[in-house]
């Protein structure tokens, strides 16, 4: 499998480009509009086709490039049923699998950010969006978040994945890359909490909103157009 874990700097985003290497063809998950023509110059010289640009969920800090993608490089954009994103091409939902040759895509519903969050698994990768961080998990206080739900969501299907599954998580303020579910099991200090606990913590955060969120959530609905 071919594997790029790719950073915005402006918004502390990850996007991730995975591959097979036979077929050559690949999916770019939670591309970032501004990082356009560094993606599509990474496709370009790794000889790649991109088959599928994917979003985790509709974003509020980023605009997608999903849209962008499609057109420059016919790849099919999806996103969650549950967002209603009506330009996507793939309304994904729980148990759906994709593929790239050999490589499968299986689409897990880990909701709690959002209603329509996605995590993607590809063999022993687990792409989780903003679901499960290193250390840390999305917050729940906008975009119809629900804190009860986010808990169920990592302890009930995220961590029940091996332990030796690797996180490739969509953000991180610390400058970490990856993690496994066996560390997140042992070491995140919000999965150690009891529900009641997890939810009454996540009412304490007070974050501020993302700059970009008026722009990006329309956007985002409309594929980044």
């Amino acid at each position: 499998m071919i594997l790029r874990q790719l950073f915005d700097y402006d918004t502390w985003t990850y996007s991730y480009l995975v591959a097979d290497p036979e077929s050559k063809e690949a999916v770019l998950i939670d591309p970032v509009l501004t990082q356009i023509d560094r993606d599509l110059s990474l496709l370009s010289e790794l000889e790649l086709n991109l088959k599928y640009a994917l979003d985790t969920h509709v974003h509020a800090d980023h605009v997608t490039a999903s849209g962008h993608l499609r057109e420059k490089t016919q790849c099919k954009t999806g996103v969650a049923k549950k967002n209603g994103v009506a330009c996507a091409d793939l309304a994904l939902e729980e148990g759906e699998t994709l593929t790239l040759g050999q490589l499968s895509i299986h689409v897990l519903e880990t909701p709690g950010h959002t209603p329509g969050c996605l995590s993607f698994k590809i063999g022993h990768a687990i792409f989780t969006g903003d679901a499960l961080f290193i250390r840390g998990c999305g917050r729940t206080d906008f975009q119809q978040g629900n804190a009860g739900q986010l808990y169920d969501s990592i302890q009930n299907k995220l961590l029940t994945l091996p332990d030796k599954t690797i996180v490739y998580p969509g953000h991180d303020y610390q400058g970490r890359t990856t993690s496994t579910i066996g560390e997140e099991k042992n070491h995140n200090p919000r999965l150690q909490l009891s529900r009641s606990q997890f939810v009454e913590f996540m009412k304490t955060l007070n974050l501020a909103n993302p700059k970009l969120i008026m722009e990006a959530v329309p956007s985002n609905q409309s594929c980044g157009k």
